[in-house]
């Protein structure tokens, strides 16, 4: 079966609520009301009982020759002018001296409950089965002008007249709770559409699969995410927030005001302004981050704000990252053009028909490209390394740079708990800075040496350019900011990642004046080498 829509539910809910206690509320009031009436009828029976009881002509006429001769009359005048059922006049023992059906007259009042007034004297309401029916009775005593109970007056109202009474209520009433009902009807059809239009026409199952999938996208997503309300409490938090803002897991943001967390945060900020912060720089616990800030709407009511926040470390790996591929895609790039030069060279020769040119050419180029290949097998076995020296060789063939492998280079293998990726961007960003050093010298004069040396213990790389060296004003600084002897402001951070990957690979970094007459950075990294608590982490994640 079809489980029902939400707003039918609450339709349904809301409209029976209001249904049954509209009824329930009318019940009440008829029992309210019918009461009340009861208790009116018996007050205005005690009354009349007792003002009759109080009447001159009613205490003369039981000294009379004839009682009933005297106080008929009068029972039936009380009887016609207040309305009640019966007005009955007994004597002290209880036989009756006036009732309205003539042939009971003389015979003993009926009911039993006659006692309190005839024996104590007490006035009363009282319930009870007559000869006329069930009724309301008031009794009140009469008295003679020596305070001796002489008789009693009984005046009744029948119950079937006041259950007539009540029906004519009963309508109304009855009116009355319809009414209510319609009303809560059409006021729970109102109430439905409002509620679901609140929840965007969602139904709770789709509601909580929403809430599941947030919560699995949210803790999915490795950047840090924290949402605020309009008060700057934290609403949300995931996983990635305390690892980046070094809280343990168990840790309950929710419900802690921000700025306990973050203390230089701008989010209240951004609550004020309503202002986009994108890709700001900021220190979160000692953390340098990237951090963007967006204000939450809803119409032009600003409720809360989310901040995602990333760590710069991990910022830079992806961009070292992107580096290496662009050097590998260099190098590649610079074979491929070196060889159609190559080619067309040939192609050129043999169209002139100078085949012994074309031939020689071969030779010469067969002989130093298997020069290469017998020195990279002999002297520098890692492929990996070795493919980046190939790659440079090849560039540094088409930027007409003299790029000298030192003979004494010996490596056969990087050590597989020293991370390649390192070492890759280590000799990419010095050799790059190395030909971007001797780019504007005469094209005699350009040269740049390599040296990639194991020597049991650790691995050194030398790189050597022939250019005019590091300014004597940066060298304290060279290590630690963005600096570049060019003058493009996107320049200067290549020294400042092969620092940070030396230290990760636990070695040590040298500037010196090399003997081409520039600079000559030496490189030493130990072989048993660790990994920085970060570059570990980034590991594990990748891995």
């Amino acid at each position: 079966m079809e489980k029902r829509s939400l707003q039918a539910r609450i339709f349904g809910f809301g409209a029976v609520f209001v249904s049954v206690v509209a009824i329930m509320t009318g019940i009440s009031f008829y029992f309210i009301i019918s009461h009340a009436i009861e208790g009116q009828v018996g007050e205005r029976a005690l009354s009349i009982a007792v003002t009759t009881a109080e009447r001159p002509d009613i205490v003369a006429g039981f000294t009379s020759d004839n009682p009933t001769e005297v106080l008929q009359p009068i029972a039936m005048a009380v009887q016609a002018s207040t309305g009640a059922e019966y007005v009955v006049i007994g004597d002290k023992e209880g036989i009756r001296y006036a009732h309205p059906v003539v042939e009971r007259i003389g015979k003993k009042m009926v009911g039993d409950d006659n006692e309190q007034a005839l024996l104590y004297g007490k006035s009363y309401i009282s319930e009870a089965t007559g000869t006329l029916g069930t009724a309301l009775r008031g009794k009140a005593p009469v008295f003679d002008k020596d305070g001796h109970i002489i008789g009693i007056i009984s005046v009744g109202f029948l119950k079937e007249d006041m259950t007539t009474l009540f029906i004519r209520y009963v309508d109304n009433i009855a009116y009355i709770v319809v009414i209510a009902i319609l009303l809560g009807i059409l006021g729970s059809s109102i109430l439905a559409r409002n509620i679901k239009k609140e929840l965007f026409d969602l139904e709770p199952v789709e509601i909580a699969n929403l809430f599941t999938e947030r919560n699995a996208l949210i803790e999915s997503v490795r950047e840090g995410i924290v949402m605020v309300d309009a008060k700057g409490m934290i609403t949300m938090a995931n996983s990635a927030a305390l690892e980046i803002l070094s809280l343990p897991s168990h840790t309950k943001l929710v419900g802690r005001n921000i700025w306990e967390v973050i203390p230089n945060t701008y989010l209240p900020q951004v609550l004020e302004s309503g202002e986009e912060h994108l890709d700001r720089s900021m220190e979160l616990r000692g953390k340098k981050a990237i951090v963007n800030r967006i204000p939450i709407r809803v119409g032009e009511k600003i409720i809360g704000a989310v901040s995602s926040f990333r760590s710069q470390s991990d910022i830079d790996r992806l961009a070292e990252e992107l580096s290496q591929v662009k050097q590998y895609t260099e190098a590649l790039r610079a074979q491929t053009h070196e060889y159609n030069n190559f080619l067309y060279t040939i192609s050129g020769l043999i169209q002139l028909n100078s085949y012994d040119e074309a031939i020689n050419l071969i030779h010469v180029e067969t002989a130093e490209h298997q020069s290469l290949i017998q020195f990279m097998t002999k002297r520098l076995q890692d492929p990996f390394l070795g493919g980046i020296v190939i790659g440079f060789l090849n560039r540094a063939k088409e930027l007409k740079v003299r790029f000298i492998l030192d003979e004494d280079s010996y490596l056969e293998k990087l050590p597989k708990h020293l991370q390649k990726h390192l070492f890759v961007s280590i000799i990419g960003n010095l050799v790059t800075n190395a030909f971007e050093a001797v780019e504007k010298l005469p094209e005699e004069l350009r040269n740049v040496r390599i040296l990639i040396v194991d020597n049991g213990e650790e691995i050194i790389i030398e790189v050597e350019d022939s250019g005019a060296g590091v300014p004597a004003e940066v060298l304290d600084i060279v290590w630690k900011e963005k600096v570049s002897t060019k003058s493009d402001t996107n320049r200067g951070f290549g020294l400042v990642k092969v620092k940070e990957n030396v230290n990760d690979l636990g070695g040590s970094i040298a500037l010196e004046k090399g003997d081409l007459g520039g600079a000559l950075f030496i490189v030493s990294i130990p072989k048993g080498g660790y990994l920085h608590d970060k570059a570990n982490r980034d590991f594990n994640r990748g891995g």
